[in-house]
């Protein structure tokens, strides 16, 4: 959301009649001004659009996705404890994202020493990005651009 003031201020000058008598001699004044100051105040907010509100939407869901598929990735490179409860909680609950892609390389993971390069996650980490950026085209097809 955004907000936008604009100010408008307006001076205007009157000279003020001079008000000698008839027949008296004029007096050598200057006519007396008056100025009058008028601030016209206008703001402006506006909302994001449903389109854009949708994609903000969208990108957030898959960034927490992908967070969540990264840290699965480093979890389990860095060998960390599975017996942790935080540890074992994004493990199980990232698999939910990965295990649509097993099974498509004929390698998921690569161990050495404990370590394990989960290439299964790599793999749906693109996906999702990929997946991510079709969602968000089909979204931009239908956004409307001010005239």
């Amino acid at each position: 959301m955004s907000t936008e003031s604009t100010d408008q201020t307006v001076v205007t000058e009157s000279s003020a009649p001079a008000g000698a008598p008839a027949g008296a001699p004029a007096p050598e004044t200057v006519p007396a001004t008056r100025q009058t100051v008028r601030t016209d105040r206008q703001t402006t907010t506006t909302k994001p659009g449903n389109s854009e509100m949708a994609r903000r939407i969208i990108v957030l869901v898959f960034g927490l996705v992908q967070v969540l598929i990264g840290l699965r990735f480093v979890l389990l490179l860095l060998d960390a404890r599975e017996a942790n409860a935080l540890v074992s909680g994004i493990l199980d609950f990232s698999q939910l994202f990965v295990a649509p892609f097993e099974g498509i390389l004929r390698t998921d993971a690569l161990n050495s020493a404990g370590s394990i390069l989960d290439v299964t996650a790599v793999v749906a980490f693109v996906g999702w990005t990929i997946l991510e950026m079709i969602i968000l085209w089909a979204v931009g097809v239908f956004r409307r651009e001010p005239a």
